[in-house]
């Protein structure tokens, strides 16, 4: 098929070389030139601006930061919606709040383009393995249009429900993992301060029902102090204020999630939204010594 993408970064690039190496022919688009040379490299060809993509894809992947981004390359001047052909495709992988995918997925409908929103979880060791878990919003019907191209990108594919849905998903996976890292966080701080190893008790509680992979990867990175970002903070900062900001808006409470979001916010405010989450721990023992 002839496929679109937009967003190279470290996931995006990673996909779309999956996506390569599916036998697929790759319209590729960047702000930044340089995002485009591994792609070039690897038979891509670039496109002047995300229109030039659009005229030259059946389906195009997004994958980018914020909802406002997704919005400008699909709609804005030259973007997406000015060069995709009626019954066309938009595949918006990135994490954003789901009334933008509700309300992109409406516009992008008024010129009979459909969209799918199709966020993943699973990191970067995971969108090179194409072992990513993708959270579908959108009609089962284009999803099913879809479904070759995402098991070039992921194992497990579920169709949540509407547009908007997948966002939904994606939501409650963040509210689950970065709550777990600060759990992580909290058990090895106190197991520091009471006396314990914590390398130590990481291992025991590796053994046992706390065991979990966030033990593993997040707790590991806590006992060997290594901060530097494999997802940077700054990102689950953002996917914490889209959770909190649909939370509100729905009256949900979410007491948890709540206390997990004002410790990202500290974690900002000290200066580390560029490394790794497992900062949270260093925001705890930034706490404490301030405290005396």
């Amino acid at each position: 098929m002839h496929i679109g993408f937009i967003g190279l970064g470290v996931m995006g690039r990673a996909m779309a070389l999956n996506l390569l190496r599916g036998g697929h022919q790759l319209a590729i688009w960047a702000r930044r030139p340089e995002s485009l040379q591994p792609l070039l490299a690897a038979g891509a060809v670039a496109g002047a601006t995300p229109a030039a993509v659009g005229q030259r894809s059946e389906v195009v992947f997004t994958m980018l930061t914020a909802g406002a981004d997704v919005e400008c390359v699909a709609l804005g001047l030259d973007g997406l919606a000015d060069g995709l052909a009626a019954a066309s495709l938009l595949v918006d992988m990135s994490t954003i709040a789901p009334g933008m995918a509700r309300s992109l997925a409406q516009r992008l409908g008024e010129r009979a383009i459909d969209m799918l929103d199709a966020p993943v979880s699973g990191g970067g060791q995971a969108a090179i393995a194409a072992s990513l878990a993708i959270m579908v919003g959108g009609k089962a019907a284009v999803l099913e249009r879809a479904r070759p191209l995402l098991a070039l990108l992921g194992k497990t594919i579920v169709h949540v429900g509407d547009n908007g849905a997948g966002q939904v998903a994606k939501a409650c996976n963040q509210m689950i993992m970065v709550g777990a890292i600060q759990a992580i966080a909290e058990a090895l701080h106190f197991s520091a301060a009471a006396g314990a190893d914590p390398a130590k008790v990481r291992q025991a509680l590796a053994g046992g029902s706390a065991g979990s992979r966030a033990l593993e990867a997040m707790g590991g990175r806590m006992v060997d102090r290594d901060f530097a970002a494999g997802v940077e903070a700054r990102l689950h900062h953002k996917d914490y204020g889209i959770l909190m900001d649909e939370a509100y808006r729905l009256g949900v409470p979410l007491p948890l999630a709540a206390q997990v979001g004002q410790q990202l916010n500290a974690l900002m405010a000290m200066g580390w939204g560029r490394s790794d989450t497992a900062s949270l721990l260093r925001v705890l023992e930034a706490s404490r010594r301030a405290a005396g």
